[in-house]
């Protein structure tokens, strides 16, 4: 396991268990080869297919593995030239933390062909929760709804990280939006982020939505997913889109899915997954400088690598109310 390059830390897991079985290591870094990015791993976020693999539910899994499906830093080396030492960048997706060492580390290697330059100038701990967050958020609206200025957006799963970010990215683009949480604590702040209304979610929602949309909505972005989707469904207007992207209802897969009980008449259901070439097209330094500039909130809340299985525990625990994103 010797490098040349030397060592770093980095949380290495042997295998499935809880928070407290991410321990931080002295582990090799990783050389690249041409066609490869080195990258000094300024920032990370933190998500909940991550979680999933720790808890040893994401199949195909080999270790020791280094997680994290996304990073920010700089460019340490690039062989190919594909990028400039010192380089701002981000990476997402592509395989990282399941099939290759993903970003929980000082230092990550990844594919060129999935990095990308950043340009704007912002705190490490802002363009760390950047990259899978608006891969996902963007995505869901723009490519999988469609969202459109005349639309009324129901978000289900509003105090998620995804949820908050789609609601800040989406005020303006659409006529209404609408969040949901299933703490009454919490709606005056999912209303400050973007939401012109805020349901109380017990798991059963749409008598709700009728009662004050008899219409229902014309976009859903279910990030609670297949735990409630039925439900869901029920919310959408009559050609209304319901898009599936979270899995915060802890659930990937539904039992005994009946597409004629679950899906109402002239609804549409679509899916949102992502990937490393969604990731290249999404606006990352748009969204940065309106961060910069105060145009645009998306709440966080910041760990140190050391720190890594408190974070972990925050996201299972959903306590953080925003994107976890950890320094190292």
């Amino acid at each position: 396991m010797a490098s040349s390059l030397g060592i770093m830390r980095a949380v290495v897991m042997h295998a499935p268990g809880g928070p407290d079985s991410l321990k931080v290591l002295s582990w090799p870094i990783p050389t690249p080869e041409k066609g490869q990015v080195l990258i000094r791993v300024r920032a990370f976020g933190l998500n909940r297919s991550e979680m999933l693999t720790r808890q040893g539910l994401t199949p195909g899994m080999s270790y020791p593995r280094i997680l994290g499906i996304e990073a920010v830093g700089e460019v340490e080396s690039a062989p190919g030239n594909e990028f400039a030492k010192n380089d701002v960048v981000a990476t997402c997706m592509g395989g990282m933390g399941r099939v290759f060492d993903g970003g929980y580390a000082e230092y990550t290697c990844v594919p060129a062909a999935q990095v990308k330059r950043i340009a704007t100038r912002a705190p490490w701990e802002v363009l760390g929760a950047l990259p899978e967050l608006l891969q996902t958020a963007w995505g869901s609206l723009f490519t999988a709804l469609r969202l459109q200025p005349d639309d009324s957006l129901l978000i289900r799963g509003g105090t998620t990280s995804v949820g908050l970010a789609a609601a800040a990215i989406a005020k303006g683009r659409c006529a209404y939006i609408a969040a949901t949480t299933r703490y009454a604590s919490r709606a005056a702040f999912v209303a400050s982020n973007g939401a012109d209304d805020v349901y109380i979610d017990s798991g059963s929602l749409a008598e709700e939505v009728r009662k004050r949309r008899p219409g229902g909505f014309s976009k859903v972005l279910d990030l609670v997913g297949p735990a409630s989707l039925k439900d869901t469904c029920q919310c959408a207007g009559p050609y209304g889109v319901v898009c599936v992207t979270g899995i915060a209802g802890g659930k990937w897969g539904m039992e005994n899915f009946v597409p004629f009980e679950v899906i109402p008449t002239t609804v549409h259901l679509t899916s949102y997954s992502g990937s490393a070439e969604a990731f290249l097209k999404t606006p990352i330094d748009e969204i940065a400088r309106r961060i910069v500039e105060g145009t645009l909130t998306i709440p966080t809340k910041v760990f140190r690598l050391e720190e890594i299985a408190e974070a972990h525990r925050a996201m299972e625990e959903s306590t953080a109310c925003g994107k976890i994103v950890v320094l190292t």
